[in-house]
C-alpha cells in the first residue's frame, strides 16, 4: 500500500469522521432556516457565511502552529471537543442573531481542522494510489450519515424542526476527537523560517496565482448547491424526507470517482483537464437544475456534485500539494482551504444569498432564474482552465533543462 496498515487505519478513520460531522448538517440545516425558522436567504447565507470567514482565518493559524510549534494532532482533538459543544448549543437556538454568532464560534473551531486532516494524510504520503484510498472516506461518511438522518427523521411521526442535524454533528465531533488519538505525533521540521509566509509567498508564481483564482470562484459555486438544493428540490416536490438520501448520491458518485477514477485522471490528464472536467461537472448539474423536470432527473442529477467536488475540490488539494515541500504542507493546505472553503465560499455564500433573495417573489424561489447564476461561472472557470493554466508537471518539464542536452546548450 505504500504506508503501514496501522497509518492507513488511523488516517481513514480519522477522514471518515471529519466529514461525517460536516455532512450532518451542511447539505441540511438550510432546510430549517428557511422552513421552520423563517429565516431569508439573505440571513441564510450569513449563517452559512460563518465557514467560510472562519476558513480565512484558522487554516493559517492551524497551519502555522502545526508546522512550527504544535503536533496537528492535539490541534485536531482541541477543536472538535469545542466544537461539539457549541453545536449543542446550536441546536437550541432559533433566533438568527444568537445563531449566527454561535455558528461562527463553531466554525472557527472547524475550520481550524480541514487542513491539518489533509495536511496529516500528504505529510505520510504523495503517492496518488494512497491518498485516494484515503479521500475515499470523506464521501462515504457524507453519504452514511445523509442516509442515518434520513432513516432518523424516517422513523419520527412528525417533520421536526430540522434541528436534530446539529445534535447528530456534535456526536460525531466527539467521536471525532477520540478518533485523533490514532494519529502519531511526528517530530517538528526546525527550518528558521515561518512556513505560512513560503506558502503566501507562492502566490508570486503566476500559473499559481491563476490556479488559486480560479479555485477561489468556482469552489464559491458550491454554497449556491449547498443552500438552494434542499428547498429546491422539496419545492419541485420531492419529499423532504428523502432529500437527505437523495443529496447523499453525489457522495456515492464522489466515492467511486474517487476510487475508480481519480488517480488515473491526474496521472493521464493532468491536473489542468481534470480542474477543468470537475468545473463542467457543475456546469451540467446547474443546466439539469434549469430545466427543472422531471422529479427523477434531478435526484439522478447528484452524482454530478459528487464528480465535481473530486475532481475540483480533492484534485485541487493534491495540486496544491505539488507546489509545497515538506516543511510548508501545513500551510500550503491551509492557504488553499483560506482560497477556497474560506474567500470563495464566503464570496459564495453572499452571492447566492443575494441572488436567492432577488429572485424570490412572496416567500417562492424562481428557481430556474437562480440556477442560470452559476450555471454560467461554472462554464467560464472551465474555459479559463482549458485555456489558461499550465499543469504543474508540464510547468516544471518546461522550466527544466533538458537533461539530454549538451552543457553549453543548456547555458546558452
Amino acid at each position: 500500500m505504500g504506508i503501514e496498515t496501522s497509518t492507513y487505519i488511523a488516517l481513514s478513520v480519522v477522514m471518515f469522521l471529519e466529514f461525517a460531522v460536516w455532512g450532518a448538517w451542511s447539505p441540511v440545516l438550510a432546510a430549517r432556516l428557511l422552513g421552520p425558522l423563517k429565516m431569508t436567504g439573505k440571513q441564510t447565507g450569513w449563517i452559512y457565511a460563518t465557514l467560510p470567514v472562519a476558513c480565512i482565518i484558522s487554516p493559517l493559524v492551524a497551519g502555522w502552529l502545526a508546522d512550527q510549534y504544535v503536533d496537528m494532532k492535539w490541534i485536531l482533538i482541541v477543536a472538535h471537543l469545542v466544537g461539539a459543544v457549541l453545536l449543542f448549543v446550536a441546536a437550541k437556538q432559533s433566533r438568527f442573531a444568537p445563531l449566527l454568532v454561535v455558528m461562527f464560534l463553531y466554525s472557527l473551531c472547524y475550520a481550524a481542522t480541514m487542513p491539518l486532516v489533509n495536511a496529516a494524510l500528504f505529510r505520510e504520503t504523495s503517492d496518488g494510489a494512497v491518498t485516494a484510498k484515503v479521500f475515499l472516506w470523506a464521501p462515504v461518511a457524507w453519504a452514511l450519515v445523509g442516509w442515518s438522518l434520513t432513516g432518523w427523521r424516517m422513523t419520527r411521526k412528525t417533520q421536526g424542526d430540522g434541528s436534530d442535524c446539529l445534535y447528530f454533528a456534535a456526536a460525531l465531533s466527539i467521536l471525532m476527537a477520540l478518533g485523533c488519538c490514532l494519529l502519531e505525533a511526528k517530530p517538528l521540521p526546525a527550518t528558521g523560517k515561518i512556513p505560512v509566509l513560503e506558502a503566501l509567498g507562492m502566490l508570486g508564481q503566476t500559473n499559481f496565482l491563476v490556479f488559486v483564482l480560479i479555485s477561489l470562484v468556482v469552489a464559491g459555486l458550491m454554497q449556491f448547491y449547498f443552500l438552494g438544493s434542499a428547498q429546491f428540490m422539496q419545492d419541485m416536490g420531492i419529499s423532504s424526507r428523502i432529500v437527505p438520501a437523495a443529496m447523499a448520491l453525489a457522495q456515492i458518485a464522489q466515492a467511486a470517482a474517487t476510487w475508480f477514477l481519480l488517480t488515473k485522471l491526474t496521472e493521464e490528464a493532468g491536473f489542468k483537464w481534470t480542474l477543468a472536467i470537475g468545473a463542467c461537472c457543475w456546469f451540467l448539474l446547474y443546466v439539469i437544475y434549469i430545466v427543472g423536470r422531471p422529479q427523477a432527473l434531478i435526484i439522478l442529477a447528484q452524482p454530478l456534485h459528487g464528480f465535481a467536488y473530486v475532481f475540483f475540490i480533492i484534485a485541487g488539494q493534491m495540486c496544491a500539494n505539488n507546489y509545497a515541500t515538506p516543511e510548508i504542507v501545513g500551510s500550503m493546505q491551509a492557504l488553499i482551504f483560506a482560497a477556497t472553503s474560506g474567500v470563495g465560499l464566503f464570496l459564495g455564500t453572499q452571492f447566492a444569498g443575494i441572488i436567492m433573495d432577488k429572485y424570490s417573489v412572496d416567500g417562492k424561489f424562481q428557481w430556474r432564474k437562480v440556477w442560470i447564476v452559476p450555471c454560467v461561472i461554472a462554464l467560464v472557470g472551465a474555459l479559463v482552465l482549458a485555456n489558461v493554466f499550465q499543469d504543474p508537471a508540464a510547468e516544471q518539464k518546461k522550466a527544466a533543462p533538458d537533461a539530454n542536452a549538451p552543457v553549453s546548450a543548456r547555458d546558452a
